[in-house]
């Protein structure tokens, strides 16, 4: 059993969310739990009709109600559907919770800004009735590569009124990983940050966004979002942000459009393991109580409460962000670096801004581990009551260098969920002690499961399901026939189960610890990055024939490492080292740039022509090798354990 590290105390006179929760079962339904989490969570998945009913009226999410039933009764997991007549408007949830300071904006280079309800809601409306005028309607597209500042929020809320659909990239990202995300879904509206900042720079991608926009074919208005504190000069082509909000003719009143809970709100995109990135379409009324119930139960978010999740515009993380507006939350934005100026920079703004609530990495943490920075004798942090990690499992050394060296009465959640769901399976629970290196609890109404390659439960390690719908599951994918590639995402290892591709355990303190993907997805420093974009890249370089790119365990992270094989008499020379480096940053991002790059004379497939990445993952990282039987040509699997003994594990 893993040390305990924290127990909540009893406050004087303050409950959590959770309890409260609790009391209103109690008294309004007569369901008695007595606090116990565990009784809870189980009534929550095997009576899944009241428990959603019941939430939703919980959390006051504004809808309009009727008599249907809450879930279908559908047999399969992928037919069913909540709340199917309900009308629901995510912008209008948002707008109508918002308290007087919803939004503070802070960059790297000290630049601050506090948007007011008053203007938040006005500029919503200025846009929204833009995009009217140009003719978008309800399922259109609005496509942004845009910064995290307040105008990105504002142009997702005024999407999202008027029953458009909204996608979004950060400006980090390259030209192909842009078109190859947006050019599937057919924007109509191109928004877009010329500048950002990172390590101390100004970033321009002017140039880059001139390029992306010549390729999607479909765009017919582009619409800069200006950026906070930079005035701009305008520029022909397009309009911008600022220019709208201040046009007289434009009316600012907002009229809601009318959705129904199942309605595609937004579009996600996987990891491109297998091809180009799949477009996760995402309904309206899932991630809105979604996002509300883990906010607020799982993470106790309470009104005026400051939270900061440092993400970008490209990571589930900022949805999840925007709709803790909510719950009342005042959201603190923030663009650049976390480790500009200082590499404890965020905690530093933590402790300014007094928040409640830090979102980070489980990376991040690491890397404060790593340079042994003590920041309990830096700063008070006085207010925080809670930290959330993801993007990767946070190691118990992790754990223990929170409460040690950041701060010793602070709720610790680490969270694992993914852009799927865009919420979570498992997460913090401010009622229970934490563990190192466990996530505390199943997420309430997620009937999550450990199974065995038999497709049965198992006390061992094995991978994470979800054996029921959730209200978050995607709609479908884009252009995705009958749902095919969606079953075969999620559905093709268990009949009828919900497969998320982790490899995990439940301990006996029924918390929950993550191993790591069970799948060839990448995952350094918590970003998941599919091989396939990464190979589209690579094998377009001269002289490059095949490449293969597999995660090694480092460091309590994973770093990639790129094995290629070169066209005959090519030698990996420095030179071409450098230019896959420059051509991955350069059309995808930084984070796609392996740790080491090797020449090998085969790469190993399957009899049937597949690649076999799990194959060399295992060797790399010093397991044994399943299903040798498999391979067509098992021999070649003898270079990459010698390149593991003699190189990689150094």
């Amino acid at each position: 059993m893993n040390e305990l590290l924290w127990k909540p105390t009893p406050s004087k006179g303050e409950t959590t969310n959770l309890e409260s929760f609790f009391g209103f079962l109690n008294k309004k339904y007569n369901l008695q739990f007595n606090n116990n989490y565990q009784l809870l969570w189980e009534w929550s998945v095997n009576s899944r009709q009241d428990f959603w009913k019941i939430l939703l009226e919980y959390l006051e999410v504004k809808c309009v109600k009727n008599d249907s039933e809450i879930i279908n009764k559908d047999n399969e997991i992928i037919n069913q559907k909540f709340f199917e007549n309900i009308e629901v408007n995510y912008a209008e949830n948002i707008l109508s919770a918002i308290n007087e300071s919803p939004i503070i904006f802070l960059n790297e280079k000290g630049y601050r800004e506090v948007l007011t309800k008053e203007e938040l809601t006005y500029k919503v409306g200025k846009l929204s009735n833009y995009f009217r005028s140009i003719g978008i309607k309800k399922n259109d597209r609005i496509a942004a590569i845009a910064a995290n500042t307040p105008n990105t929020i504002i142009s997702f809320l005024a999407t999202n009124s008027i029953g458009a659909i909204w996608t979004s990239c950060s400006p980090d990202f390259g030209i192909s990983a842009i078109v190859d995300r947006f050019g599937q879904i057919e924007p109509k509206v191109l928004l877009f940050s010329d500048t950002y900042f990172y390590g101390g720079k100004q970033i321009e991608v002017k140039e880059k966004i001139k390029e992306v926009s010549t390729k999607l074919k479909t765009v017919t208005n582009k619409i800069l979002i200006n950026y906070p504190g930079i005035p701009h000069q305008a520029n022909e082509g397009y309009l911008d942000l600022e220019s709208i909000y201040n046009y007289d003719q434009l009316d600012d009143k907002i009229i809601f459009e009318k959705n129904l809970f199942n309605d595609p709100m937004y579009i996600l995109y996987s990891s491109g393991t297998t091809g180009k990135p799949k477009c996760i379409i995402h309904n309206t009324g899932g991630p809105l109580i979604q996002h509300m119930k883990e906010q607020q139960l799982h993470c106790d978010i309470k009104p005026n409460d400051k939270i900061l999740y440092f993400t970008t515009c490209g990571w589930m993380m900022w949805n999840w962000l925007v709709s803790a507006l909510a719950s009342k939350a005042t959201v603190v934005l923030y663009d650049g670096s976390p480790f500009f100026p200082n590499k404890d920079s965020i905690l530093e703004i933590t402790n300014e801004e007094n928040l409640q609530i830090l979102g980070i990495s489980a990376k991040y943490i690491d890397s404060l581990k790593n340079e042994c920075i003590h920041i309990q004798d830096k700063y008070t942090l006085e207010n925080l009551k809670c930290i959330l990690s993801t993007g990767s499992p946070l190691s118990s050394e992790g754990f223990h260098y929170v409460y040690d060296h950041i701060k010793k009465n602070v709720h610790l959640a680490s969270i694992s969920g993914g852009t799927d769901i865009v919420s979570c399976f498992v997460a913090g629970n401010p009622m229970l002690p934490v563990y190192a290196g466990e996530i505390q609890c199943k997420c309430l109404g997620v009937e999550v499961d450990i199974f065995n390659a038999k497709g049965q439960h198992t006390a061992e390690k094995g991978e994470l399901v979800c054996k029921s719908s959730i209200p978050s599951m995607p709609i479908g994918f884009w252009k995705d026939d009958d749902n095919n590639n969606y079953k075969k995402s999620y559905f093709s290892q268990y009949h009828n189960i919900w497969s998320q591709g982790d490899y995990a355990q439940v301990t006996k303190n029924n918390g929950i610890v993550i191993y790591g993907r069970s799948d060839a997805t990448l995952n350094p420093g918590g970003i998941r990055i599919g091989t396939a974009e990464l190979y589209r890249v690579v094998e377009a370089i001269k002289n490059v024939d095949e490449v293969i790119a597999v995660a090694q365990n480092w460091d309590s992270d994973v770093r990639i490492i790129l094995f290629v094989k070169l066209s005959d008499n090519t030698e990996l020379s420095k030179d071409l080292k450098d230019l896959i480096s420059h051509e991955l940053r350069k059309q995808l991002s930084i984070r796609h740039v392996p740790a080491h790059i090797i020449q090998v004379n085969d790469i190993p497939k399957t009899r049937s022509g597949k690649i076999a990445e799990l194959t060399v993952r295992d060797i790399v990282n010093g397991e044994s090798v399943k299903n040798l039987e498999a391979l067509a040509n098992p021999n070649s699997l003898k270079e990459y354990k010698k390149i593991r003994t003699s190189f990689l594990n150094v």
